[in-house]
């Protein structure tokens, strides 16, 4: 049986397309469609459609999930305040108080070693430290899976100038784990090889992407804060080049799935909610041309259980 691995990109509200994308190829399944992978992986918005299927939602839920509370999450009202200089320098763009509640209404309390698959979700606190929550399938893993779903979803979506950092209950304030690995489709190859010990031409690979439009610094402005973001921009493009190098080279051309639709110019943007109605039809349009390609790679057969290696001692696995 093949090791597969579903990676989603970070991207705010423009993960609507991968929402939406595996939405559509599910209605076709007679399963849901986290039963098919062995790993799945996320960052920022990716991380929360990855903790949300591993939770056992749909992936129509999660679009749901996006069309519902993304207004409010990133509400225009606010954008219009960000235009002011004071905003601009002294605060984040958005209160991260939608995005939370919004959570709580999905997830509750419970725990990332709830979780029915092997999840993986990239974060970074604010001293530069990278931090992977991992749910525990390995022995080594012993301490992520008790922390709460809701501040591992925080902890990787907390853009830098769109969201404040997101504190733990231990105190450690996180940023947004595509600072890093906004693509992190390379980091769950390399656990699939070194801590799953999966062989390299058993592994196929989905790497979902959220769109991707040709970078420019031709025409920022002069502000520092342009800048910053186009910075930050760059990065992610370049990080996500070395990540889908890493999992090519190890697994091989073959083995891997890309997808990432190109689009116009400031099309899409991570807090752009006036795109939503188009990012769903992109991802159905996606979907209707790839199923017939990903069907007999990903789609034949449900993985194996997962059974992690430490378990909660006063909860029950979500059914």
């Amino acid at each position: 049986m093949r090791f597969r691995i579903l990676s989603i990109d970070g991207g705010g509200i423009k993960g609507v397309f991968p929402a939406a994308f595996l939405s559509a190829i599910e209605e076709k399944l007679p399963h849901p469609i986290a039963r098919y992978f062995d790993l799945i992986t996320g960052t920022s918005t990716g991380g929360i459609i990855a903790l949300g299927l591993g939770f056992g939602l749909t992936a129509t839920q999660l679009l749901d999930f996006y069309v519902k509370r993304g207004p409010s999450i990133f509400p225009k009202e606010r954008r219009r305040l960000w235009r002011r200089w004071t905003l601009n320098w002294f605060g984040s763009k958005y209160q991260s108080t939608a995005l939370s509640s919004a959570l709580n209404d999905v997830f509750g309390s419970a725990q990332l070693g709830q979780l029915n698959s092997r999840v993986l979700i990239p974060t970074m606190n604010a001293s530069g430290y990278i931090h992977v929550y991992k749910t525990p399938y390995h022995h080594k893993l012993e301490t992520d899976y008790k922390t709460k779903i809701v501040d591992v979803a925080l902890a990787t979506s907390a853009a830098p100038t769109y969201l404040p950092p997101h504190v733990s209950p231990e105190g450690i304030p996180f940023l947004d784990g595509g600072l890093w690995a906004n693509n992190p489709t390379g980091m769950a190859v390399v656990d699939a090889i070194s801590m799953l010990n999966a062989t390299r031409d058993n592994i196929e690979v989905l790497s979902l992407g959220c769109t991707k439009e040709p970078p420019s610094f031709s025409k920022i402005g002069r502000g520092k804060l342009a800048w910053a973001r186009a910075a930050i921009e760059a990065a992610m493009v370049g990080q996500s080049f070395a990540s889908m190098g890493t999992a090519l080279q190890l697994v091989g051309h073959e083995h891997v799935v890309r997808i990432d639709p190109d689009v116009r110019p400031n099309q899409f943007a991570l807090d752009k909610i006036e795109g939503i109605e188009e990012l769903k039809g992109l991802g159905y349009s996606q979907a209707r041309y790839q199923i017939p390609h990903l069907r007999p790679r990903f789609f034949t057969e449900v993985a194996a259980p997962y059974e992690p290696c430490h378990k909660l001692e006063t909860s029950q696995r979500i059914i």
